[in-house]
């Protein structure tokens, strides 16, 4: 049953058709199939959305929209250039540091890509910097959006392992917050081999203008993060306050709110999270086939009889979402997998907020992977860079995340450490 679906699913994927048709009508086939009571797809479809969490989907990804046309992601590179950008290799740590922050409110890789991208490739290009790694550095940090919170991804993955959203939320710090430095150390060494960048000198004064004119933008994740762990906001919360936010700073402080366009900003950000939030509604329908087929319990006997010790089971998990991330939409991916093989992780002892933090990392590496990499294409319209190029360049960082994720896999801690520090 589950491999009819599975085998529809792909088939009608490969021909092109829209991922939530392919997946919804795959599934509801296979019902049909099976004779499964039909009147349990409706009622499937309603249950999942009736999750007052996910409302906070769209309000994250109009957020980043504002940030983005508002003037609030380039405050967000400048105070981290006038800090860090007269080092050598500095702008390439800008980089990193900005992707971060930008992460901290946006929650959304592509919106990192298509926000901050032209300002850090000009940028870094200008000073030096080899086009095509200027592109592939901007590429694989823009991950770190996914990861870090408020994440959309990581939220739909909570939500469906059935996680509490601010653990999950607190858990991606611990992974972001290390490739981030590992990241900077990797530029530290790669631009003092080719001579990257060029060492700028500014006066105390100008840097202390630049920050302060940058104080509002870097005040926003500040406010988000601290209100949703706190406890005085839910997440849901937390993202109407984040548009709140974003929309008045850019109005009011930077006076660069297109407000003729924000109609369009709201139905664009309307447009992405009923995509995501349609492919969730199908996918409820697969998880239901997948139940009635003992597919997890199946998956869970097979992982078994390789091995019953957490962190070889973890390795191997890791290499599946690594491979399923370069082939399949995250949120998809996020969705099918998470009922299938969380389980199995939850019974060999794994916590299950660091198995949902861990997916949700390993997975957001296909974001930048071949052949379907959503940041591999955004970065090369934005770089006007062929996909080759910047794949030749993003070697060593590939190989960098394949490590990271298989130490990350035997190392719980570095998640858990911030969820019992922040809940």
């Amino acid at each position: 049953m589950s491999l009819v679906l599975l085998g529809l699913f792909f088939f009608l994927s490969f021909l092109g058709i829209p991922l939530a048709v392919s997946l919804g009508l795959s599934s509801i086939i296979t019902v049909v199939m099976y004779d499964l009571p039909i009147t349990i797809i409706s009622r499937l479809m309603y249950t999942s959305m009736n999750s007052f969490l996910l409302v906070a989907v769209p309000l994250f990804i109009l957020a980043g929209t504002v940030m983005e046309k508002g003037g609030v992601a380039d405050r967000i590179f400048n105070a981290a250039n006038s800090f860090i950008g007269r080092f050598r290799g500095g702008l390439g740590m800008v980089n990193i540091i900005a992707s971060f922050i930008f992460g901290g409110i946006s929650g959304s890789s592509v919106a990192d890509v298509g926000s901050l991208g032209p300002l850090e490739i000009k940028a870094m290009t200008d000073e030096g910097y080899d086009r095509s790694y200027s592109a592939a550095l901007t590429m694989v940090t823009s991950t770190l959006s996914s990861v870090v919170p408020p994440s959309i991804l990581m939220i739909v993955a909570a939500v469906a392992g059935g996680q509490s959203v601010g653990a999950c939320l607190a858990g991606g710090f611990g992974p972001a917050i290390t490739l981030s430095g590992i990241f900077m150390i990797q530029n530290y060494f790669i631009a003092r081999k080719h001579g990257y960048g060029k060492i700028v000198r500014r006066s105390l004064n100008e840097i202390i203008r630049i920050i302060v004119n940058s104080i509002p933008a870097l005040f926003s994740p500040v406010i988000i993060l601290v209100g949703m762990f706190s406890g005085l906001v839910t997440p849901t919360e937390a993202a109407a306050l984040a548009v709140i936010y974003t929309v008045s700073i850019s109005a009011f402080v930077y006076k660069k709110m297109p407000w003729k366009l924000f109609p369009r900003m709201i139905i664009r950000a309307g447009i992405t999270s009923g995509t995501i939030l349609l492919v969730a509604m199908t996918a409820s329908i697969a998880t239901y086939i997948f139940a009635v087929d003992q597919l997890p319990m199946k998956v869970s006997s097979f992982l078994l009889g390789i091995s019953q010790n957490p962190a070889l089971i973890m390795v191997f998990m890791g290499f599946i979402f690594i491979i399923v991330g370069m082939f399949l939409d995250i949120t998809a991916a996020i969705l099918l997998l998470t009922p299938v093989l969380m389980p199995t992780a939850v019974q060999v002892g794994v916590d299950p907020v660091h198995f949902v933090v861990f997916m949700v990392t390993a997975l957001a590496i296909g974001l930048s992977t071949p052949p379907v990499g959503v940041c591999l294409f955004a970065t090369s319209l934005v770089a006007n860079i062929s996909i080759e190029n910047i794949v030749k360049a993003s070697w060593r960082f590939y190989v960098t995340i394949f490590i990271f994720i298989c130490v990350f896999a035997m190392t719980p801690q570095i998640s858990l450490v911030f969820v019992r520090l922040f809940t």
